[in-house]
């Protein structure tokens, strides 16, 4: 988990980024398509990551945020910064992810796993894994954290996203999703729990023991 000073410093980082995609968007508005190619190439990289993550399949997350930066290019005139440009851009990525995963034929579809390990190591101490290099093959715990983030619905898997890999803070968060900050506390505490459910079988079988439960903070 994210430390105070971590997290002081992500927020520093997150208001300058912020105050950047502003000047851009000023530029981007005013017809400066350099300005908006600045703007998705700041962006895309965090934009695939969390629509992989809600979709799990690499393709089908390009096309997401190919068509979430068409969307944001035809709708950047109506953009008036009440909200952060990652805010409305996660928005738009997590409604067409949802649109795409309501489809019959993409839920009967076989879901191809990802091996992006680095979108997984970030969870290895949230799930209170003492010493995952010990405990087991860091390629294996990344596969089973890929299977139990599979098994969550995409409002979980989009806060185990925001949270503990994108590091955006729990007013962040509710903003983007568009709910309250107790609510996003309350989703993140139940995937956390749901996750270290689904690996506690692996847990105990390579450690020997429960992983110790979560409080609710």
């Amino acid at each position: 988990m994210n430390s105070p000073g971590d997290r002081a410093s992500n927020r520093q980082a997150r208001e300058a980024d912020t105050e950047h995609d502003a000047g851009l968007i000023e530029r981007a508005q005013k017809g400066d398509r350099q300005a908006f190619r600045e703007l998705v190439e700041r962006h895309q990289r965090r934009a695939f990551a969390i629509a992989l993550s809600l979709v799990r399949d690499e393709q089908d997350a390009r096309e997401i945020v190919q068509e979430a930066f068409v969307r944001v290019f035809k709708g950047l005139q109506a953009f008036n910064g009440s909200s952060s440009f990652f805010t409305w851009l996660y928005r738009i990525v997590r409604n067409l992810a949802i649109d795409l995963l309501r489809r019959p034929s993409r839920r009967d579809a076989e879901i191809e796993e990802s091996d992006n390990l680095d979108t997984m190591e970030p969870l290895f101490g949230e799930l209170r894994l003492e010493d995952p290099g010990q405990t087991m093959g860091r390629r294996q715990l990344a596969e089973r954290i890929g299977q139990a983030l599979e098994a969550l619905p995409p409002y979980h898997r989009g806060v185990i996203v925001m949270r503990e890999i994108e590091g955006m803070s729990y007013e962040e968060m509710a903003e983007a999703m568009d709910v309250s900050k107790g609510t996003i506390m309350s989703r993140l505490y139940h995937a956390r729990r749901k996750l270290q459910k689904a690996l506690h079988d692996c847990y105990v079988e390579e450690v020997g023991k429960a992983p110790a439960p979560e409080e609710e903070s």
